[in-house]
């Protein structure tokens, strides 16, 4: 979702040719499969398009080729940091561009089934984080 949805507002604002964002999971059960039902369907409701993409896990190389690395919760963020050349993007949890909410972890919807407040945490946060990358790397 949170791909998506930063896809959406970096071509909002013309910036596709300069941005990239990408997304990846921790786990490997659902490597090349499409974003779940209730994440099409958040997305189709808020006309937000998740053409393309598919899981994949993530890897030593994003560390190369991303210079943020973003993760939803503590676990996300215990196992990227064992993967070898962790040191090289900086490392950021979700949650912490959204200070004042209560919540420290992003949700995961398809336990929680609330995809609505995970859409509503993820539009927020990544108006932040554009905002962070438009002033510090362009």
């Amino acid at each position: 979702m949170a791909e998506a949805v930063l896809r959406s507002k970096i071509a909002e604002r013309h910036l596709s040719e300069l941005i990239g964002v990408d997304s990846a999971g921790t786990g490997d059960w659902h490597i090349g499969k499409v974003p779940h039902e209730g994440t099409r369907r958040i997305l189709d409701q808020k006309g937000i398009s998740y053409e393309n993409m598919t899981a994949r896990l993530v890897s030593s190389g994003d560390f190369e080729k991303f210079q943020y690395i973003v993760c939803m919760d503590n676990s996300n963020g215990v196992n990227v940091r064992k993967l070898p050349g962790g040191d090289k993007a900086e490392l950021l949890f979700f949650m912490d561009l959204l200070p004042d909410e209560e919540v420290r972890e992003v949700p995961d919807p398809y336990f929680t089934g609330n995809f609505e407040q995970v859409y509503d945490l993820i539009n927020a946060g990544c108006d932040v984080l554009l905002e962070r990358i438009i002033a510090e790397k362009l």
